[in-house]
């Protein structure tokens, strides 16, 4: 990422790479941040370089917002130059001065200068980054399985087999990670790891591992720990969380859930995040075995190039569409683009669109997760062509809900 500056209402932006401002300016995202647990890393250790952006008031550093350079799978399968973005924060101080405005400014306006042409964010609190042409991109649940009375479907096992790999760590995840490909996955720094690594090693209670193979090759893995390690023995209901799964096909999906849901001593198994369309219900003969938490956002998506991004994914089949989108803080996207099942491109300024958008709300659609008649229906975009609403979420259809399954 390009080092940038930008001035508004006082405050100053730019890229830090000292490390000394480096420490400042992750301190202030957790000042900011409040009740979140944070591990004993140094950030000049988990950071790239070039991408740690701070806010200062004079010499003192007011805001933060970091990035790291990965790449986000579309629907069709492309992976695309991606900026996944973490550790805004603002200082109490100095909340509602136009700090997170010129963070924001700054960062999208270097992604985009960079080439990649979208970035995601998972958000902490919802009001704040629609205004920056973010939209909910994917929506994630969380579950909670009483292995009591789940009993699965198909008795018998799957053709994979399971390991315990609790000594493997990254080395042995990391190469699974890379190869997940589901629409809206995103892949991860080393960096990342780095961090995943430092904070594996203050669990107070024991963590596991385990590796699904088909044929020889590692195709998933699962890691959990067990909660209330100190009554455990004592408990009715000893429960076991789920912190990570990667499936790369069906058969290591099954074979991961049967591993964890066939543990002895374990009552109950909690996982935090499921794709909405993850078919863990219907594994089990009652599929009430499974509770289902509240539907809650997962990608923060924003279209930083949207020719680039809309030229990337893949369409449905239905008649083209011509969409308007409006952009406020990166005009260069303002324009209209010819969507149609053969692709997406830049069309005259000057051509009649059917349906005019803003770039977060389009980002919302990009994925697949948010459909266009629902947009029309709450009012939030303008239809010239009814007809052509029916289209675009024909054109824009996809197979499996959108899902990251990674925070950042």
């Amino acid at each position: 990422m390009n080092p940038g500056e930008l001035r508004a209402r006082g405050t100053d932006v730019a890229v830090v790479t000292e490390p000394d401002l480096v420490r400042e300016a992750y301190a202030v995202f957790k000042r900011a941040m409040v009740g979140l647990e944070f591990g004993p890393f140094d950030p000049v250790d988990v950071s790239e370089p070039g991408r740690f952006l701070a806010a200062f008031d004079g010499e003192q550093v007011v805001g933060s917002a970091n990035s790291y350079a990965t790449q986000l799978t579309v629907p069709g399968g492309a992976r695309v130059p991606h900026a996944a973005v973490s550790q805004v924060g603002v200082l109490p101080t100095h909340r509602r001065r136009g700090v997170v405005t010129a963070l924001m400014r700054t960062q999208l306006a270097a992604a985009a200068a960079a080439g990649e042409s979208v970035a995601t964010l998972r958000a902490s609190e919802g009001g704040i980054y629609g205004r920056f042409g973010y939209g909910i991109a994917s929506h994630v649940r969380s579950a909670r399985i009483d292995t009591r009375t789940a009993r699965f479907v198909d008795d018998g096992p799957g053709p994979g087999s399971v390991r315990l790999a609790d000594d493997g760590g990254v080395a042995v995840m990391a190469p699974i990670a890379a190869r997940a490909a589901q629409n809206g996955a995103v892949s991860r720094a080393h960096v990342w790891w780095r961090k995943w690594e430092l904070r594996a090693a203050e669990y107070k209670s024991p963590s596991y591992l385990v590796v699904h193979s088909t044929d020889g090759v590692d195709d998933g893995y699962a890691m959990y720990r067990p909660l209330d390690t100190a009554g455990w023995f004592t408990s009715d209901d000893k429960t076991i969380e789920v912190n990570e799964l990667v499936a790369l096909n069906p058969g290591a999906h099954r074979g991961l859930w049967r591993h964890l849901l066939e543990l002895d001593l374990v009552d109950t198994v909690t996982v935090g995040t499921l794709a909405l369309d993850d078919p863990l219900p219907l594994l089990f003969v009652d599929e009430r075995a499974v509770t289902l938490g509240p539907v809650r956002d997962e990608s923060w998506l924003r279209l930083t190039d949207v020719a680039a991004a809309l030229a990337a994914r893949t369409y449905g089949d239905a008649a083209p569409v011509h969409l308007a989108v409006h952009d406020r803080l990166l005009p260069q996207n303002d324009g209209v683009y010819r969507i149609g099942a053969d692709g997406a491109v830049r069309v005259a300024a000057d051509t009649p669109a059917a349906v005019t958008v803003s770039v977060s709300d389009l980002a919302a659609t990009y994925l697949g997760g948010t459909r266009w008649w629902r947009l029309a229906a709450a009012g939030r975009i303008d239809v010239a062509d009814p007809a052509a609403v029916a289209r675009l979420d024909r054109l824009f259809r996809v197979d499996r809900e959108p899902y990251a399954g990674v925070f950042f």
